[in-house]
């Protein structure tokens, strides 16, 4: 990998995209060999770049699905509880959004009359409502993020063992960095 010092530019060998790292590298030029090795603030510009274009994409989604971020986040809660085969309750959502009950009572409707979730009876307790998504909204978030999340898993898949266990690593130390004490 290297940089192109003119436009602060990733280069990789075999690769046919440029991806713009969004700084100018230190090191290299005109007369100087280019730097073999990214910078801190590089990564971190990539990692910037990459959350902006994650936003964009959850942006598309939420507009072709015609529904608000909170909205996503709970399906996409639902849907990996349902693989999961987990029960969710109209508080487990609050729990997750960090919303008042009513703030979740109406996020349930309004999902209810899209057609995304239903309401069903808790299978053991008589007092309790189960919150699912439909199957036709399995499939629709299937077919809005499945060409996507498959070339996210090609472009991990791509990397090497090794390769992987470090950006693994590198996120894991990231995540730590700013998690709360």
């Amino acid at each position: 990998m290297g940089f192109d010092q003119q436009g602060g530019k990733i280069l990789d060998k075999g690769m046919s995209r440029v991806a713009k790292a969004g700084t100018r590298p230190s090191g290299g030029g005109y007369w100087y060999p280019e730097a073999r090795r990214p910078s801190s603030v590089d990564v971190l510009n990539l990692l910037r770049s990459y959350r902006e274009s994650e936003q964009k994409m959850r942006a598309r989604t939420r507009s072709s699905m015609k529904m608000g971020e909170s909205d996503l986040i709970a399906l996409r809660f639902l849907l990996r509880a349902q693989k999961a085969g987990e029960i969710v309750l109209q508080r487990d959502i609050a729990n997750l959004l960090n919303i008042t009950s009513a703030s979740t009572t109406s996020l349930v409707d309004r999902l209810c009359k899209s057609g995304h979730v239903r309401r069903i009876p808790h299978p053991t307790d008589r007092r309790a409502v189960v919150v699912e998504a439909t199957v036709e909204t399995d499939q629709e978030v299937r077919e809005t993020l499945g060409v996507m999340h498959a070339r996210m898993i090609e472009a991990v898949d791509s990397l090497s063992d090794e390769d992987a266990d470090t950006v693994a690593r590198f996120l894991i130390l990231l995540n730590d960095a700013i998690r709360e004490d």
